[in-house]
């Protein structure tokens, strides 16, 4: 038997009004918006071995498998979710979302 607070989609017949259902919704949802997430902004990544990594030195430079102006991956609690472009923001740097990656889970 359905709760005070569930539904059935053979309830969802129109005579409920669409806003009241939106307003339900988001009341839901209120319990998660505190929930810290970790956001990681990846330019690029390489692979090397031990040696190379311990013959690094101040100034070195690593080459990235991505390109000048290429999107960025844009992780969510180690997820990809989106890509984007860095951006500055006054003295720091941020990330723009250009696209935000479908999930396969159902």
């Amino acid at each position: 038997m359905a709760g005070k607070d569930s539904f059935s989609l053979d309830e969802l017949d129109g005579s409920r009004d669409v806003a009241e259902f939106d307003s339900h919704a988001a009341k839901d949802l209120e319990a998660i918006y505190d929930i810290p997430v970790q956001i990681s902004a990846v330019l690029g990544k390489a692979t090397m071995q031990v040696s190379q990594l311990l013959k690094l030195g101040r100034g070195a430079v690593v080459e990235l498998d991505r390109k000048v102006g290429e999107a960025i991956d844009i992780y969510v609690n180690n997820r990809l979710v989106a890509r984007g472009e860095v951006v500055v923001v006054e003295d720091r740097l941020g990330v723009t979302m250009t696209e935000i990656i479908k999930s396969d889970r159902s």
